[in-house]
């Protein structure tokens, strides 16, 4: 983990510092609005912002009041630091196509802030002149401003060609975040784990809420929510040996009744399966960590077959 200190004397302000850049947002989305808002904080200019949607718009007039709302080739004219905060599946598009009209500029920063791509991606704008670097920020977005002081818990994954790596994490501290260096080859795995951790467990509340509102548990959030909170908190500080449930006591007859439960009751499929592969996992991570013996571990995974 690479930490930059701020370059920026805290005690000044931020418009009055060197090196301040005219800023374009591409675009409005629950991302660009909260990265543009935090980079304006920092004392940057945004010149411009993107927004196509009536949902975009109003963020826009939001977190980036008084920042006009530009056409794509306007806002790159405009800009000293580009940051394209658009849909993985269209970032390509997007590059690509301004690149071949001639939008980019030499000296130019062009920053993404996609997870799933380093800088490769933005090959045709540095083929054109321009810096690029990749920056994604490891949390959910709402668009609120709520998202600006989550910022400063906030770690971001930082790629970039070694000479201007420096550049990429002084806008991450900037923005009040944390940046955590991963190489290009590794952003697939960086970001897959990120997805694994964030959406399935959104997956998991989901399928528990509805377990527990089938038997009458009118509130499943004030059941779950100190229990989740309580588990990652332990997970987060010691690992898998915070594990704690039938499995890692080797209750094998609980994790059957599981089973059995699931199979009888008219719960969507999903939930089953997804205990299930779960369980699965688990027992076999709790056995490679010694957390039970061999014997548990094959007994529960036989009922987790049958």
């Amino acid at each position: 983990m690479n930490v930059v200190a701020d370059p920026y004397p805290s005690e000044k302000d931020p418009s009055q510092r060197d090196g301040r850049l005219g800023v374009g947002i591409i675009s409005a989305g629950k991302v660009g609005a909260v990265l543009g808002a935090a980079l304006r904080g920092a004392g940057h200019q945004v010149v411009g912002v993107h927004a196509v949607s009536e949902a975009s718009r109003s963020r826009a007039e939001s977190l980036l009041d008084g920042v006009p709302i530009l056409e794509i080739p306007e806002i790159l004219r405009r800009s000293e630091l580009v940051l394209l905060a658009v849909p993985d599946d269209a970032l390509a598009d997007v590059v690509s196509g301004a690149a071949e009209a001639g939008y980019f500029q030499a000296g130019q920063l062009v920053i993404h802030t996609s997870g799933r791509y380093g800088t490769d991606v933005l090959a045709p704008a540095q083929q054109a002149g321009a810096i690029t670097l990749a920056v994604h920020p490891a949390m959910t977005f709402t668009g609120l401003t709520m998202d600006l002081q989550r910022l400063n818990a906030c770690a971001f994954a930082v790629t970039a060609p070694a000479p201007v790596l420096p550049i990429a994490q002084a806008l991450v501290v900037e923005m009040g975040g944390e940046p955590v260096t991963v190489s290009e080859s590794d952003r697939g795995i960086y970001h897959a784990a990120l997805a694994h951790a964030s959406n399935h467990l959104n997956t998991i509340t989901g399928q528990a809420s509805e377990m527990l509102r089938g038997i009458g548990v009118e509130a499943p959030d004030r059941v779950l929510g100190p229990l989740m909170q309580a588990s990652l908190d332990n997970a987060l500080a010691s690992g898998e040996g915070a594990l704690t449930g039938p499995i890692a006591r080797g209750d094998v007859g609980t994790v059957a009744r599981h089973v059995q439960l699931l199979s009888e009751s008219e719960l969507p499929a999903d939930i089953r399966t997804a205990y299930v592969q779960m369980a699965r996992a688990t027992a076999q991570r709790a056995l490679d960590r010694g957390l039970i013996s061999s014997t548990q571990a094959a007994a529960i995974l036989d009922v987790l077959t049958d």
